[in-house]
Formats: C-alpha cells, structure tokens, sequence
C-alpha cells in the first residue's frame, strides 16, 4: 500500500456526515487504500457514511458487493454516460441494461447512477446512443423509486431537456455540479439536490461558488468523487473521503453558517436522498 501521495488528514468534522459519491474501486497515482481504510479513515475525521457508485458492469457488480460487505457503504449503479456509445457499437447496450437492471433490485442499491451525458469526452457520433440510455436510465429510476445520479459535463442544456421530456423521478441529484447560478436556479425550482465536491474550492471557480450559493441548504450534499477532484490544498493528489471536511468548510464558509451547520444539513439530505443506511429499503 501506498500512503505517501495521499493528503494528510483534516481537522475532524464536530457532526457526523456523508460522502454522497465516491469510487472506492478506482486508484490514482499508485496511490492505494483498501476499502476498509478508506472507511476507517472517513469515520475518523467524521464522515461516516458513502456511496459507492458504479460506472459500468463491473463496477457496478462492485458496488453492490462492497455495499453488502460494510454498513456504512450504500451503492449506485448504472452505465457512465461514456460507456454506453461503446456498448452500442459492440451491439450490447441492451443486455448491459438489463444486467443493471437486475442489480438495481438490490436493497442496497439506493440509485441509478450515475448516468446523464458527457459531451466533453463523447463526440456527436455517439450522444444518440448516450441520450437513449441516459433517457432509460430516469425511467429505470422512476419505475424503481430510487434516487437518479446525473452526470453532466458541458452538456448542461441537453441534460435539462432530457429531463424535461421525461419527467423527472422524485429524487434528482447532480453529481459534482458544475453548472452557473442560472441553471442552480432551475434546479433548485424543481427541488433537485446538486452536489459540490472539491471543485467548489478551486481557485478558478467563481462561478461554481456563486451557483453554490444560490443552492439552499436543503437541497445541498457535498461528494468527494475520489480519487478524482481533490479539494485545495490538495488539488492534483489523489482523493479519499476522509478529505470531505475540506469542502464541507470551505460551503460553510461560503454560506457563512458553521460548520456543523453546513455538515448535518448534508447528513440529513443524503438521507433523504439515499434512505437510511442499514435499513434493508428498495424505495
């Protein structure tokens, strides 16, 4: 294991809240934590509670397992925006959905996603294929009753179409958001959770905090997406969730509220969000 390119560890939350995204499967950098230290050093600092998401069949397959292995862990499953123009093109995105489909069963399993569309790394070649999986991912949701994880990158009007279109379900959380305060504002009026992860605390992102201000606390969650997206200080070394303080305060300090403020509103929207961790509940 490798310790040496991880931060170090922040001052500990003063309440308990969640890492509401993350990939405990994927390492960066050589870095390397096993699921069972990344947790421990979570619930050190005081986040308790993760989910796991899960981006493609194997991953997803993953989440579910791990989710079954350790208390605190609840999973997302689905097929990443990226994925599913490939899966097209080998002829297989219809068995994919329905071995995701198979997963979501799970009572563990409190999300579809994440899902949404990517036109950062998709070109127009493949956004039919993301835009149809994308659209049966929310009727998934919807049919489900879990909460829907969207992925949007640089297609912020296309995902707010889509939505639209489809009727969203009741839960809607946008992962890592990255919208301005206009789209924050349309969001918020729908009464859809956006999710701040480390990103809210880089130094070119003005108008990222601008938008997260906007967002009332009700409707806030806060996310690592580890490894990736490391709040400043630590911005270009790899992510865990026991880094969530550092975003956490760095919202509080935007909000002007405490910290504790701004860390059980959190706790209790990923609740919300999620249902109660350990409680066996398909809906």
């Amino acid at each position: 294991m490798t310790r040496s390119t991880y931060p170090p560890a922040p001052e500990p939350l003063p309440v308990a809240t969640v890492d509401s995204h993350c990939h405990l499967d994927i390492q960066r950098d050589g870095a390397s934590l096993s699921v069972s230290e990344a947790l421990a050093a979570a619930a050190a600092v005081g986040v308790t509670r993760v989910v796991q998401i899960g981006c493609d069949l194997d991953g997803a397959r993953w989440a579910v397992d791990v989710a079954r292995q350790h208390a605190s862990v609840v999973a997302g499953v689905a097929l990443h925006p990226n994925e599913a123009p490939q899966l097209a093109a080998r002829g297989e995105l219809a068995s994919a959905w329905s071995q995701i489909e198979r997963l979501v069963d799970d009572p563990l399993v409190r999300a579809v996603g994440e899902t949404g569309l990517d036109h950062f790394r998709t070109g127009p070649d493949g956004r039919m294929a993301q835009e149809e999986s994308f659209r049966w991912h929310i009727d998934l949701a919807k049919r489900t009753s879990k909460a829907l994880v969207i992925h949007d990158r640089d297609a912020h009007e296309d995902v707010m179409r889509v939505l639209d279109d489809e009727g969203a379900p009741e839960r809607v959380v946008f992962h890592c958001f990255s919208g301005d305060v206009s789209m924050a504002r349309r969001c918020v009026e729908r009464g859809w959770y956006l999710s701040f992860a480390g990103t809210v605390t880089f130094a070119n992102a003005t108008q990222l905090r601008k938008a997260a201000l906007d967002v009332p606390l009700e409707l806030m969650l806060v996310e690592t997406d580890a490894p990736y997206l490391t709040p400043v200080p630590y911005r270009g070394r790899p992510n865990a969730s026991y880094l969530v303080p550092l975003t956490v305060r760095a919202l509080a300090k935007l909000h002007d509220v405490d910290v504790e403020t701004l860390a059980s509103a959190t706790d209790l929207n990923a609740t919300r969000v999620f249902r109660a961790w350990g409680e066996p509940t398909g809906s």
